[in-house]
């Protein structure tokens, strides 16, 4: 298996994604990984890490990339050499098996929607992040798509399903329909619509409309919404879960008793905290494509990076793009 990573994408790239990388390498047997970016300036990052370029590691060199503030139509016009594209266009033409990117957002899901291409039937592929509580709930869309129709969220639907089966082994995923109120009747016009479609859909275990205070009870599996609400949903969980962790630490260290206490809460306090992390998961897929497609946090580190890479080699191991395809038929 191959890994193609965009080695210039991200906040933190391209340090942090050559170190992620090799902690993919130390961790992961029989991966073969492909850099995509600057040479030079990855050589630099070995350096700094006090390594060589692992025997498994081979880089593509570009000196283009794509930025946060760029259009995402450039990587398609103006800037066809950049190293997104370069690795998307390795990903089509069958030299890797998966793509790693923590590049902007918008450029990777129109690349990846145009080069790769969509499963025969998929009318919007999906960006689709997991949500760390005590178990694993797949919200999509994240971010990708901000208007939909309700046809569109019932496929996505039956894609969450199946990839929540393959990946989590799931029987028969949950599935939840975000909303603001229980009943049929709540919501926009799209929703209520949705709604129908949702409930009359045999090939998937709908539970019906959710409320976004019950996300934390973990009430579905597959949390369906369009792309502007659901990446407000996921940013806004991963701010409250950095606010609570920080509230509580700021309490623990209040006096010298808090303090003896939070010595003894040390440990429990740790896993508690890795339950709820989300580098824990790493990225989220772009569902719907024909190929593994992995977009991993703007603000990855390299621990986050490997987490991404883990989650892209499980991808393609377990079969999930055929398995999808046979769901939509």
């Amino acid at each position: 298996m191959k890994i193609a990573i965009d080695a210039m994408g991200g906040d933190y790239a391209p340090f942090e994604v050559v170190k992620g990388v090799c902690l993919a390498c130390d961790e992961f047997d029989n991966v073969d990984y492909l850099l995509v970016g600057d040479q030079a300036k990855i050589n630099d990052c070995l350096v700094q890490l006090n390594r060589e370029l692992p025997k498994n590691v081979e880089i593509l060199h570009t000196d283009v990339f794509v930025t946060m503030d760029d259009d995402p139509m450039l990587v398609m016009k103006g800037k066809e050499n950049c190293s997104m594209r370069l690795g998307l266009e390795k990903l089509k033409q069958g030299e890797v098996d998966a793509f790693v990117s923590a590049g902007s957002t918008g450029a990777l899901h129109t690349a990846s929607t145009l080069i790769v291409r969509r499963i025969k039937g998929v009318r919007r592929s999906a960006i689709a992040a997991v949500i760390p509580l005590k178990k694993p709930m797949l919200i999509l869309d994240s971010g990708a798509n901000p208007e939909v129709n309700a046809d569109i969220l019932n496929q996505w639907a039956v894609v969450g399903s199946a990839y929540v089966n393959q990946m989590f082994s799931v029987e028969s995923p949950r599935v939840g329909l975000l909303n603001n109120g229980t009943e049929e009747h709540k919501g926009t016009t799209v929703v209520q619509e949705a709604y129908q479609m949702l409930k009359n859909n045999e090939n998937i275990n709908f539970v019906g409309n959710i409320e976004s205070k019950e996300i934390f009870n973990c009430p579905c599996d597959v949390l369906v919404t369009d792309g502007f609400t659901g990446n407000i949903t996921v940013k806004l969980i991963e701010g409250m879960g950095k606010f609570m962790f920080k509230s509580i630490k700021n309490v623990l260290y209040t006096n010298i008793f808090t303090k003896i206490s939070a010595i003894c809460l040390k440990k429990p306090m740790m896993k508690f905290k890795k339950d709820f992390d989300a580098s824990e998961y790493g990225g989220a897929p772009i569902l719907g494509l024909l190929k593994p497609v992995v977009k991993a946090h703007g603000s990855s580190n390299a621990y986050e990076i490997r987490s991404t890479i883990k989650q892209a080699i499980q991808f393609h191991e377990t079969g999930i793009i055929e398995k999808v395809a046979n769901a939509l038929k």
